[in-house]
């Protein structure tokens, strides 16, 4: 087969990379022994999707077809040519190996000398995912639908029941991926997070209660959920006024005999105490729309959506305006364009990832520098854009980091001003970030974020064509995001030259 393409091909790169990974992981789910036909090798549909993944082919059945008309793609399979079905099943499967070859792919670039963490940079990106947004439901809706559902395969089950009787061992235990089953999916996630909410809506207002109880109310807006207990205490705050009020008034009288001044009124005819119970009535009757309401509602009114193709996948608002229905691809990647630590989100917001993902890469670092036998095993600063600006990404343990507070070109605007108060408005933390970035040396090193953070997301994006994955649900899609990562890894140190047959020769040696 050498002599179908040339030696300096990159398909033969490929192969030669993924001989010196550890795929240990893929082969331990191969079906070995039994009858049938012998199972392909594991290494071979490896490289062949990755192959695939980099020339922009993510569809099975063209995958079969360019193993039948592709030099390169003949090549890879050796002459046993794996059908659609083979190509769609192993990728379906393989998201538990997945994590494993990721980092063996950043092992191998490590011992070329790539990966570098003197300067990281933490960036999201949304990823479509294999569903349409006309496809998400209601939880009101998503419970009727589920109840259908149930309805008909009880009245199927009885109709087979009727014609071949009970107890025959066929029943159907379930396939995730049928639509009974995504149904079933996405209302347990729109419950589960109904609940999430609601549990922390009520941590969120026992605070509030607890520090109105010891006299130090919180500032900013009272929760919904603590209204009705913060109105009831205000009742029996003025009523306990009034009436100490009255009982002073009663000790005069009873000691010198004489009045003075006129009686106060009851506590229940007091007008502040009048105006503090209608403000309870008002919560109470408030409480109980916002119950009725939100039966099939979330915590903030809206409500809770979920997918029944996809139903791991959310509206996600994208640059421009607008939502597409996937996730939120979390990525930190080095200065020389590895991408260190994925992970594929279903939060809409960049904020609570920070910490976890710079962990992630803390621990990738250390693994790269093992790997290859020394030298920087810590990350030297942090690069991140406003979407990871708050007061505990800033005041976290984990290396030195820039975080912009604000748009590029303002934080440009300001240092080219020199505004050394460009942190007026904030506090703490976030003023002192602000005026750190007016300065040359910080605005200097933000400057490389998008460069770093940015690059390997158009490569994806752009050069490998790759805007929508093709698996569905969240532990699939995730696994199907990390290949696509470690596709982008294994060809950026190829094309940077890092990765040639003289090299990997003096790793095999």
């Amino acid at each position: 087969m050498r002599d179908w393409l040339p030696e300096d091909h990159p398909v033969w790169l490929v192969i030669e990379a993924v001989g010196q990974l550890d795929t240990s992981a893929f082969h331990a789910r191969r079906k070995t022994g039994g009858a049938g036909a012998a199972g392909y090798d594991p290494d071979m549909l490896v490289t062949l999707l990755i192959w695939a993944y980099a020339n922009q082919v993510a569809s099975s059945r063209r995958i079969e077809r360019l193993c039948q008309q592709d030099v390169a793609f003949r090549v890879i399979c050796g002459g046993n040519l794996p059908d659609h079905v083979t190509v769609a099943r192993f990728r379906r499967d393989f998201a538990g190996a997945v994590p494993a070859l990721f980092a063996e792919v950043l092992g191998l670039c490590a011992r070329l000398g790539m990966g570098t963490v003197g300067v990281v940079a933490l960036d999201g990106t949304k990823i479509a995912a294999s569903a349409s947004k006309a496809a998400n439901r209601t939880e009101e809706a998503l419970r009727k639908m589920a109840e259908e559902a149930a309805a008909a395969h009880a009245a199927a089950d009885e109709q087979e029941d009727a014609l071949f009787g009970d107890g025959r061992g066929d029943d159907d235990p379930g396939d995730p991926r049928t639509r009974g089953e995504r149904v079933a999916a996405a209302l347990a996630s729109a419950r589960a997070e109904r609940e999430r909410r609601e549990a922390q809506e009520r941590a969120t207002a026992d605070e509030h209660v607890r520090a109105a109880e010891a006299g130090a109310p919180k500032a900013g807006p009272r929760p919904h959920a603590a209204r009705v207990e913060l109105a009831r205490q205000h009742v029996a705050r003025e009523t306990a006024r009034q009436q100490a009020r009255v009982d002073a008034w009663e000790r005069r009288r009873a000691t010198d005999g004489s009045r003075t001044g006129r009686r106060p009124v009851p506590p229940e005819q007091h007008c502040r105490v009048r105006k503090a119970q209608a403000r309870l009535e008002e919560a109470v009757a408030a409480r109980a729309g916002r119950d009725a309401a939100r039966q099939a509602a979330g915590t903030d009114g809206q409500p809770l959506r979920r997918n029944v193709t996809d139903p791991g996948s959310r509206l996600m608002p994208v640059r421009g305006g607008g939502f597409i229905q996937g996730y939120n691809a979390q990525n930190v990647t080095s200065s020389d364009g590895l991408i260190i630590a994925t992970r594929l989100t279903q939060d809409t917001t960049d904020t609570p990832w920070y910490e976890p993902m710079i962990a992630a890469a803390a621990g990738a670092a250390a693994a790269m520098a093992a790997a290859r036998g020394g030298g920087d095993a810590e990350i030297g600063l942090v690069l991140a854009d406003a979407g990871y600006l708050s007061h505990a990404n800033l005041t976290c343990p984990g290396p030195d980091r820039l975080i912009a507070t604000g748009k590029h070109r303002h934080l440009e605007k300001a240092a080219r001003a020199g505004d050394a108060e460009a942190g007026d408005g904030q506090e703490g933390p976030i003023a002192a970030m602000a005026a750190r970035l007016a300065t040359p040396g910080g605005i200097t090193a933000y400057r490389q974020r998008g460069h770093i953070a940015e690059t390997p997301h158009g490569n994806i994006k752009h050069n490998l064509g790759f805007r929508q994955l093709s698996l569905r649900g969240h532990r699939k899609a995730a696994a199907e995001w990390a290949f696509v990562v470690t596709v982008h890894n294994l060809l950026t140190a190829i094309t940077s030259g890092h990765l040639t047959p003289q090299a990997l020769a003096s790793l095999a040696t």
